[in-house]
């Protein structure tokens, strides 16, 4: 990105956000451009301030955050707020309703600075953030659970079923190419027509949709 990405927070933790704060303003190209305290403000703070990125905690008084982002990124036509979720607990059972709601990915809140800063500028890209380990599991852990209905995925060809279970699997583009034997454009292409079959709005929702439909 050309200017700098705009990055807003929240959480209900006045000592964390003011950490978080302190770290995007000091790092060229990121600046924060508000602070909210609830799920409620974080709605109020992403529509007057259009950042393009915004930290949000699962657990928040009045409006929890799995609701704060599906209001953020559903509710509201033409905001392109990206939400990255920020959870204590690597298995918290709210983090893949935020993914459904939304959520381009989330992070542990003990995250490295040079990590989180990682995540913004990756997320602010158009990416997800989807690691190998702590989202595979999230996602495992859900679809084990007993109640968990399959859901039918609407007509996609083999080839794109093919990409949906790699993306699955959180491999990255250049391994799909190379499981596939296939260009880096071809799996884009394969990639942007499953988005649009999917209605899903990023590679997170790609991942959770597969889960419900029952690809491992």
């Amino acid at each position: 990105m050309s200017r700098d990405v705009r990055v807003a927070l929240a959480d209900d933790q006045p000592l964390l956000r003011a950490g978080f704060r302190l770290l995007i303003d000091n790092t060229p190209g990121l600046v924060c451009v508000g602070e909210a305290a609830t799920g409620k403000e974080a709605v109020e703070v992403a529509l007057r301030e259009r950042p393009d990125v915004i930290l949000m905690d699962v657990r928040m008084p009045d409006m929890n955050g799995i609701e704060a982002t599906r209001q953020i990124c559903q509710g509201n036509a033409g905001l392109c707020t990206r939400v990255l979720v920020l959870t204590t607990f690597d298995l918290d059972e709210y983090v893949f309703g935020a993914i459904r709601a939304g959520a381009s990915g989330f992070l542990l809140k003990e995250v490295l600075p040079g990590d989180l800063i990682n995540a913004i500028k990756v997320v602010a890209a158009g990416e997800a953030l989807l690691t190998p380990g702590a989202t595979r599991r999230l996602i495992e852990a859900y679809t084990e659970l007993p109640e968990r209905k399959v859901t039918p995925l609407p007509h996609i060809t083999a080839r794109e079923r093919e990409v949906l279970e790699l993306i699955a699997r959180c491999r990255s583009n250049e391994e799909i190419a190379a499981d596939l034997q296939v260009s880096m454009g071809t799996v884009k292409t394969h990639i942007t027509r499953l988005l649009a079959k999917l209605g899903a709005r990023d590679r997170a929702q790609l991942v959770a949709q597969a889960y419900e439909a029952g690809m491992r």
